[in-house]
């Protein structure tokens, strides 16, 4: 297949009433782990790195190197800014061949997430990419220290902001985290319903590191077509490297790297095979 437009895996989802997983990679390993689990199970992923991360991984290297994995997959795959927090980190990722770009406005007044998230939807449009926006107040953090209460998002506003910017997925708070969780979460089903009820825009889940599957399906019969899945990743890849230096006395890259492609792998076989309901 090939590098393809957000919006093309949606659908797809859409269409199988399943939901498309969207996995963060911060190293070629990572990238590797992932497409290779995608390929494996003949299903379109999207591959994400969030504007937070950048310093641990700079965009000018991550970017050719997503592009380019996604560009000789043998399925679609999607190349997505996750959490873009400025225009130049937008426009950057879409210059280097991102096919979708996410503004992360959701801290921000009402209306001021409205008015920016138009602006980035009006600047993705000159480079046919999707546009992801947040509503509501996903718990947690994303890359920082920063820790924010959960603020589900309101149903009648999200109505209204899917109308004005016509954004092509909307990321929704419904109890959902960033990170681990330190107890299983309760998530808001009645208000992921009532949302779903409202709006006919793709429904996004995001921390879904320690969302048990059933909940996970549970999620997709109420309209949630894309789920991120980020620090069960990082941690699997972590902890490969972990076990594999206290089990050898001399411990070389070219055994490693292997090691922590695989473990990246089994984390995205396992979720997506729950995203198909499989």
């Amino acid at each position: 297949m090939a590098l393809v437009k957000m919006s093309r895996i949606l659908e797809w989802a859409q269409e199988n009433n399943c939901a498309a997983g969207a996995f963060s990679v911060g190293n070629m390993e990572m990238v590797i782990g992932a497409v290779r689990a995608a390929e494996e199970a003949n299903t379109p992923i999207i591959l994400q790195i969030a504007e937070k991360r950048l310093k641990q991984s700079p965009l000018d290297l991550m970017a050719p190197m997503m592009v380019s994995a996604a560009k000789n997959a043998s399925v679609p795959v999607a190349v997505h800014l996750d959490h873009g927090l400025t225009m130049d980190c937008i426009r950057q990722a879409l210059s280097y061949g991102f096919t979708s770009v996410m503004l992360d406005a959701s801290l921000l007044p009402f209306e001021e997430n409205i008015a920016m998230t138009k602006a980035v939807k009006a600047e993705a449009a000159t480079f046919g990419a999707t546009v992801e926006a947040e509503l509501g107040v996903v718990g947690g953090n994303e890359g920082d220290t920063a820790k924010h209460e959960i603020l589900c998002t309101d149903p009648d506003k999200a109505k209204i902001f899917c109308e004005e910017t016509q954004v092509d997925c909307l990321a929704v708070a419904i109890g959902n985290a960033h990170g681990n969780y330190p107890v299983l979460p309760s998530l808001r089903f009645d208000v992921l319903e009532e949302i779903d009820k409202t709006v006919d825009t793709p429904l996004v889940l995001h921390g879904g590191t320690g969302i048990t599957p059933e909940m996970f399906r549970k999620a997709i019969s109420l309209g949630i077509r894309k789920i991120n899945i980020a620090t069960a990743s990082f941690d699997a890849l972590a902890n490969a490297a972990k076990a594999y230096t206290a089990d050898v006395e001399s411990p070389d890259y070219f055994t490693l790297s292997p090691k922590m492609a695989d473990a990246v792998y089994e984390n995205v076989k396992k979720h997506i095979g729950i995203f198909r309901n499989q």
